[in-house]
């Protein structure tokens, strides 16, 4: 518990639009009948992710009942995503969008960690 710091809220809203764009990737490959290897993908990616979320949410002033609640609340951006990757048409411009996505993630997140 405590004071509730802005990089939890941050942090909140990052991983909701984060997992917008991971629900629309399961969307759009399930739509085009290969979203095994992209689910595979997503799970191995958020379970540490999520771990990450939470241990940050902690220390920034939520309690582990609040940070386990709002993981859970932030997850929902995935629902809407993937719902919203199954009903759109696709295209090469979404897997563009997609893989932009990723590749996003990848260089502002995992990159530098790496080359620290």
């Amino acid at each position: 518990g405590g004071e509730v710091r802005p990089a939890a809220v941050l942090n909140m809203v990052a991983d909701a639009m984060h997992n917008v764009t991971d629900g629309l990737a399961l969307g759009v490959t399930f739509a085009q009948g290969s979203g095994i290897p992209t689910a595979v993908a997503v799970f191995v990616h958020e379970v540490p992710h999520n771990l990450a979320d939470f241990a940050l949410l902690l220390q920034n002033g939520l309690s582990k009942r609040t940070a386990l609640l709002a993981q859970f609340g932030t997850s929902v951006g995935a629902i809407v995503g993937c719902l919203l990757g199954l009903s759109i048409p696709s295209g090469p411009r979404m897997h563009a969008f997609v893989g932009g996505g990723f590749i996003y993630v990848a260089a502002a997140s995992a990159l530098p960690t790496l080359l620290s």
